[in-house]
């Protein structure tokens, strides 16, 4: 899951076509509803019964650490499996909210197959980092936070002027508008004092979206950053190039 942060609920930015984007928080609605996480599934009864059908569901799709690095071909899959499964219906309409703001002008940015292989290179590697710093805890680990977090932190390079509406608690939930500059370190900051008081086992996999948002802003800054002319030989180096991005959208 993202974070208990109530954060950023809205955008005041034109969104383009984004196939992708939308097609992932397709396929992880409709991949909850048919769960058993759900519970609207009769398939997967009710009481005792379904919660035991949760947690093999969990244990199956999701990322076990102690597992995950015996060397098994199924077990490490599960990073990649883990980022289309969610355990309530606040982990999916939380961690879809954030993809739905901030996933389609990244993917608009991007293209569609890079954005593609991003999303899912992240997501893996950020539950991988995950699961290396809890090799030994046996709990399932699922979401795609991590893939979503990276998301986020390639949006803060490359649209860092756009404005999105976030409610902050602490101000009674009042719907403010901040740039993305302001907003997302803000929400890492966060991750960050969560993860260094969260206790043993996944329950919020902080570390994750640190790793996640991470990787994104590594990503974009490496893929994105605006190219320098080399100085012709015997003139003397000048300024900078400007940068050839795409402007700011308010």
């Amino acid at each position: 899951m993202i974070g208990n942060w109530s954060g950023t609920v809205g955008r005041t930015i034109r969104t383009p076509a984004a196939p992708v984007t939308y097609g992932l928080i397709a396929l992880c609605c409709l991949l909850f509803v048919i769960g058993p996480a759900s519970g609207l599934n009769p398939a997967y009864g009710a009481g005792d019964a379904l919660l035991a059908a949760q947690r093999a569901y969990f244990r199956r799709w999701g990322v076990v650490p102690a597992e995950l690095f015996e060397g098994s071909p199924r077990a490490a899959l599960t990073p990649a499996t883990a980022l289309f499964v969610h355990g309530s219906w606040v982990h999916l309409l939380g961690n879809m909210l954030f993809l739905y703001v901030f996933g389609a002008m990244t993917e608009h940015r991007m293209g569609r197959v890079q954005f593609t292989l991003f999303y899912l290179g992240c997501g893996y590697l950020a539950l991988l980092g995950y699961a290396a710093a809890n090799a030994d805890s046996g709990q399932s680990l699922v979401g795609a936070s991590g893939a979503i977090s990276a998301v986020l932190g390639a949006f803060l390079y490359l649209f860092p002027r756009a404005r999105v509406t976030s409610l902050l608690p602490f101000l009674f939930f009042l719907p403010l508008r901040f740039p993305a500059w302001v907003v997302l370190p803000f929400w890492a900051a966060l991750q960050w004092v969560a993860a260094g008081r969260a206790s043993q086992g996944p329950g919020v996999a902080y570390l994750a979206h640190l790793v996640g948002f991470g990787l994104g802003l590594g990503y974009a800054w490496a893929r994105f950053r605006p190219p320098h002319a080399a100085p012709s030989r015997g003139t003397p180096p000048g300024p900078p190039a400007a940068r050839t991005g795409p402007p700011d959208r308010e």
